[in-house]
């Protein structure tokens, strides 16, 4: 199933610990144990989150000898803030169109007997 990438974003960002987890990779790379250090679930339960992390393109995974890193790759989060920046201008100029009425009607008021 192809979803589109700003749809994956937020499916990804849908769940608490997978927001914890990218909390935490922005301050940088970190295992896979380091990750689970702090959630009470197991190893598995946090692969699983990592999975679709890495299919929504915000972290990206390696390989050292035995160690899976793990670090933050924040290109999709910039396209999601483009996305809701579009809706941003559109409500920031619904709403000084509102501004502009009700200072209109408040001047109307002021003038009249």
């Amino acid at each position: 199933m192809t979803t589109d990438p700003v749809s994956a974003v937020f499916a990804a960002l849908a769940d608490p610990t997978r927001r914890a987890i990218l909390a935490r990779l922005a301050t940088g790379e970190a295992t896979v144990n380091e990750l689970a250090a702090p959630f009470p679930i197991s190893l598995q339960a946090i692969s699983k989150h990592l999975a679709v992390l890495e299919r929504a393109g915000l972290i990206v995974r390696t390989r050292e000898a035995q160690w899976r890193r793990c670090r933050l790759d924040p290109a999709p989060l910039r396209t999601l803030a483009e996305w809701v920046d579009q809706y941003r201008r559109l409500w920031d100029d619904r709403y000084d169109t509102l501004d502009d009425l009700r200072d209109l009607k408040e001047t109307r008021h002021e003038q009249s007997p």
